[in-house]
């Protein structure tokens, strides 16, 4: 056991940090737990044992991360807004994503910079009247009334939702006017954001365009809300999320232009770096595309440092920079859905796909099978908990949709590079990429439209575990008879 520790330490350690904050959803501490936590690294760093010195440091480390969990809690419940609510005021604000169109008006998430004489840098969401929408990177001045969000309705708490991303105030306005677009890091976000949304689907319209954007940039407000319900109940809304695969495309298209272009390795690695860190700014502040995006990094800085890689260090790393930065995270349906998804990618998947060998099937189908069951499985209770759903038919959803996926993402970004030098290039690529994504939109109507394609009721839920259950023990069973023989 000891030894196994000292094996294991620096993944204790890092779990430990992230345990603390973690915690820090469930009870709340101050500057006494930090004070204990610096004791006990002393003790530590002091204490003869390795492993005692191991578990020291992990305490430790856990009591830091619930105190720095606590403080940066603390630091998203406060607002400078909230006692200027019912107010009405000239005000600033820069947009910060884009605009999704409801059924009365546009909201759009943005940050607050004035509010009448009051200087402020608080995130809030606009609701402004349907028609154009802003930019995103404008800084807009319209005349603001701040109201709270709405309350718990139809099982969805808004409100809650909304103060878990730091934001306490919803801003109305009839009128608003550009003056201009932020600058920086953000604007150079806005800029690769807006060259990705328009180069890699020139000419394309309706949901072709929208399914594009929503594979490149992880955005789905194209959509029609029941095409979006279609992508849901097949299981493919997987898909619409900017994942793993995505900046690996990234990267590797990147060090492959380096590699055409004779350049040495480390600078197409550097290149790499710069590419990854400028598309997940571009796509912004999504679970899923910052764990990807701290993977890969890492990734290219192992190779730079001559270093080993492991992926497991890259996935708690991930972890710890997501809830260091906002701790409710931890409750957020699509950081614990990429989290899970890549655990059983890394623990079920190798197992499943032995599983499978020696089954009249190809490779490919046995890994696209394997990975699709193993997510399918692993994200399930939580689709249960966050939404009351589960969709029964992922694995031949995603075996349907396998085939065009990696080819409709390289193309995309393939399209977006070649926007700038051959327009008519870009659209020609685009034009066949749109018929990737109506296969995609077709896949995922035809599986929702099977009979039972989502489990929404307790009694489906217990029938489901009781076929699942029968599944497996038919499935080793006769896999033990096989053995035998």
């Amino acid at each position: 056991m000891i030894a196994r520790l000292l094996r294991t330490y620096p993944y204790a350690l890092a779990g430990s940090l992230c345990l603390g904050l973690a915690v820090a959803n469930g009870a709340r501490v101050h500057e006494a737990v930090l004070v204990l936590a610096i004791g006990v690294a002393a003790a530590g760093a002091l204490a003869a044992q390795a492993a005692v010195r191991v578990v020291l440091v992990a305490v430790a480390l856990l009591l830091g991360g619930w105190w720095w969990g606590s403080a940066r809690l603390d630091a998203l419940d406060s607002s400078v807004l909230l006692p200027h609510v019912g107010e009405a005021a000239p005000a600033q604000a820069v947009v910060t994503g884009p605009a999704r169109t409801s059924t009365f008006q546009l909201r759009v998430p943005a940050t607050l910079r004035r509010f009448g004489p009051v200087a402020v840098d608080e995130p809030v969401l606009l609701e402004l009247p349907l028609g154009r929408s802003p930019p995103q990177g404008a800084r807009l001045e319209l005349d603001a009334y701040l109201q709270r969000p709405r309350p718990a309705s139809h099982g969805f708490d808004e409100r809650t939702w909304l103060r878990r991303h730091g934001v306490h105030v919803v801003v109305t306005a009839r009128e608003w006017t550009v003056v201009g677009r932020r600058g920086g890091l953000g604007g150079y976000a806005d800029r690769v954001h807006a060259w990705l949304a328009s180069s890699a689907t020139p000419g394309l319209t309706g949901e072709r365009k929208a399914i594009l954007e929503g594979v490149v940039l992880g955005e789905d407000q194209g959509l029609s809300q029941g095409l979006r319900d279609s992508f849901r109940a097949s299981g493919l809304y997987h898909l619409l999320a900017v994942s793993g695969q995505n900046v690996i495309f990234v990267a590797c298209g990147i060090l492959g232009l380096a590699w055409l272009a004779g350049v040495p390795r480390w600078l197409g690695e550097l290149g790499a770096l710069a590419g990854i860190a400028s598309y997940v700014l571009a796509v912004g502040p999504q679970p899923s595309v910052i764990r990807a995006g701290i993977a890969g990094a890492l990734g290219s800085l192992a190779w730079l440092a001559a270093r080993q890689r492991d992926r497991w260090h890259f996935l708690l790393l991930g972890a710890f920079v997501l809830l260091a930065w906002n701790p409710y995270n931890l409750l957020d349906a699509g950081f614990q859905l990429s989290f899970a998804a890549v655990t059983a990618i890394f623990v079920a998947v190798p197992r499943a796909t032995r599983f499978l060998d020696g089954y009249p099937m190809p490779r490919s189908a046995r890994e696209v099978i394997a990975v699709s069951f193993a997510c399918g499985l692993a994200t399930a209770p939580i689709l249960w908990l966050q939404f009351g759903r589960i969709p029964l038919y992922t694995v031949p959803a995603n075996a349907l949709a396998a085939p065009v996926v990696a080819p409709l993402l390289g193309l995309s970004l393939v399209a977006a590079i070649v926007a700038p030098i051959s327009s008519p290039a870009a659209a020609a690529l685009a034009w066949v990429n749109g018929w990737f994504a109506a296969y995609l939109a077709a896949c995922a109507r035809a599986v929702a439209g099977l009979p039972g394609s989502t489990v929404s009721s307790a009694r489906g839920l217990l029938a489901l575990c009781a076929v699942l259950a029968g599944a497996l023990a038919l499935a080793l069973s006769a896999r033990g008879r096989a053995q035998g023989a």
